[in-house]
């Protein structure tokens, strides 16, 4: 009898090892696809923190793995050549910026060479995603956002501006200035101020377009980089709350001045959205073994996770007949303190 108990006894342990070992397995269960993330920006750009968080929490939710690579300084070459490498390396799908259609086009086309399935987010135009067999894009409509923007300044009564651009070498950072110039009837060549990526250089040089061009009426800014320091160099020239003042992408910097009247609105991308949805389409397609864009925007609209992500952080998509819109929306005093908790971090 006793012998017979030690028997079950062991098999007992046995047993429960095993359903430990499933447990662990369950838990820690390897990804089921390798995708790459390539994006434009410096490492210096914290504005990408949100949208990497949006990569990582689609990485949970859809069991997969997604590199996150750029070119420390912004280099567009460098951006190339990792492109270049991801079609290399055979990943099972590729999300890139298009922060330079020509001289990412052959690059790309190596990826497709490849059959590897490509997305396009953030920056770029919906027509050079189709251009390169991209599956869709998603991003904002860059010169409807500076445009939707501009006929806000003009609804105030403003007729002239400098656009303070500290992303020059991405020739569709102009987009954003030249929809708000149409809006207002100004020419958008005379306007723009190439100001780097130095805060204390971006100080300076909107200190100095401001005491030379007294007659501005309005500053817009193209994102917290360009912001931050702006609004230093305004309220140093006495001028916070009595220029106009937008921008474009929030951080707590700009929060803070949306709070303080500084700031009248940020025109935002839900930079969450492009990170989190290019991977969990990606995600969707492989799991179905097809690239069936329909099929796989139908089942994330309904898939439960992605439900509770835009409602605990008040996200909200524009689907498109093909591709999907992340912006523009407005951050105003009316809604700030709503999205200010999440500035940074999925706002």
């Amino acid at each position: 009898m006793k012998t017979l108990i030690r028997k079950l006894g062991k098999m007992l342990c046995v047993s429960a090892a095993v359903a430990g070992l499933a447990a662990s397995v369950t838990l820690h269960a390897e990804p089921v696809a390798h995708f790459d993330f390539i994006s434009h920006a410096p490492d210096s750009d914290a504005w990408w923190n949100t949208v990497k968080n949006g990569i990582k929490q689609a990485d949970e939710d859809f069991n997969v793995k997604t590199d996150y690579r750029n070119p420390p300084n912004g280099d567009i070459a460098d951006m190339v050549r990792l492109v270049d490498q991801a079609a290399a390396r055979n990943y099972d799908g590729v999300v890139t910026t298009i922060a330079d259609f020509d001289l990412l086009k052959g690059s790309i086309s190596k990826l497709k060479a490849k059959n590897i399935p490509v997305i396009t987010a953030n920056t770029g135009t919906e027509k050079q995603s189709a251009e390169l067999g991209a599956l869709l894009h998603v991003g904002q409509p860059e010169y409807l956002a500076g445009k939707e923007a501009g006929l806000r300044a003009k609804a105030d009564g403003i007729k002239s501006f400098v656009c303070v651009n500290h992303y020059a070498t991405n020739p569709l950072s102009f987009e954003r200035c030249r929809g708000f110039a149409d809006a207002i009837g100004a020419d958008m060549k005379t306007s723009v101020l190439d100001a780097g990526t130095d805060p204390t250089d971006i100080e300076s040089k909107v200190s100095a377009w401001l005491r030379s061009h007294p007659n501005t009426q309005a500053v817009l800014t193209l994102g917290p980089t360009s912001a931050d320091p702006t609004i230093r160099a305004v309220t140093k020239a006495g001028l916070a709350g009595k220029i106009w003042f937008a921008t474009f992408d929030i951080d707590t910097d700009v929060a803070k001045a949306i709070k303080a009247g500084t700031i009248k609105f940020c025109t935002d991308q839900q930079p969450y959205l492009q990170g989190y949805i290019p991977v969990a389409m990606l995600a969707i397609m492989h799991r179905n073994h097809n690239t069936n864009i329909a099929q796989a925007r139908a089942e994330l609209e309904k898939d439960p996770k992605f439900a509770t992500r835009l409602k605990d952080y008040g996200l909200k998509p524009v689907y498109e007949a093909r591709n999907i819109s992340s912006g523009p929306g407005f951050i105003t005093p009316q809604n700030i303190e709503q999205v200010s908790s999440m500035a940074g971090r999925y706002r």
